[in-house]
């Protein structure tokens, strides 16, 4: 079998390898790699029969990897997270392992992948994976003083982190505190409609009135209340990191 290790930290690399080795001695591990450039760059020319992958990465999250190329392989992801569970399995994720990782995980692991692997074709895994249903989350409860209430996202333009705590906002311009962090909020909604466009808001893509061109090659978005005092924003911009698969989420 034919491995590919995704990971930036040497020390996980290293101790994965040795697990993997002290598992099966015929393993054969054909590559670790760092970063997400690098990995596009082999899996455009290298097939393998599974990949191990760290989720946050030096230059970002392993799921752009997944996102702007086709692979065809199982993943199993190695993360020191557990937010990041539900976008795994939107990828080919078969299964999901908290680091440290210890040896009678990562045999389940490489058993549910064995099992699947004589039951189905890759194929078919990979299929049946894309076309799990999400439940994403369609309201969310707040409380306002001793008052509960309960907000449909349609009527939510954007959540936003502001002095450590997590807000949503409503197309009424009310803000509501949330009981989730930001990125816990992103995993619950549904990507099609909501956007992370930097490391403190995310956007409904009903709430955009207009993009414009803004500098260092980012964009600048109006959104109406978000830019109120109370909200923490000057500008809405979406990070350049961020500026190209915004704009592929705009085309869906």
């Amino acid at each position: 079998m034919r491995i590919l290790i995704i990971e930036d930290e040497s020390l996980a690399s290293k101790r994965l390898k040795r697990l993997l080795t002290h598992i099966d001695t015929n393993f054969n591990i054909v590559n670790v790699i760092e970063s997400i450039e690098d990995s596009i760059s082999f899996l455009s020319k290298n097939k393998v029969d599974l990949i191990f992958s760290d989720i946050q990465l030096s230059d970002g999250l392993s799921f752009e990897i997944f996102d702007k190329i086709n692979v065809d392989c199982p993943i199993i992801f190695t993360t020191a997270y557990n937010q990041y569970a539900i976008e795994a399995f939107n990828t080919n994720g078969i299964d999901y392992l908290l680091k440290p990782i210890k040896e009678n995980r990562l045999k389940q692991a490489i058993n549910k992948y064995q099992s699947l692997n004589q039951n189905i074709n890759i194929k078919q895994l990979i299929d049946a994976v894309n076309q799990t249903k999400i439940n994403y989350k369609n309201r969310f409860m707040i409380k306002v003083g001793d008052k509960i209430k309960s907000i449909p996202t349609t009527e939510i333009i954007a959540f936003y982190s502001l002095q450590k705590g997590t807000y949503l906002l409503t197309n009424s311009g009310r803000n509501y505190v949330v009981d989730y962090s930001l990125a816990q909020v992103a995993e619950m909604l549904n990507p099609k409609t909501f956007y992370k466009i930097n490391r403190k808001c995310i956007v409904s893509i009903n709430a955009i009135k207009d993009i414009i061109a803004y500098t260092n090659s980012r964009l600048k978005l109006n959104i109406e209340h978000l830019t109120q005092q109370n909200t923490g924003f000057d500008d809405v911009i979406v990070a350049r990191e961020k500026v190209s698969d915004f704009k592929k989420w705009l085309d869906e």
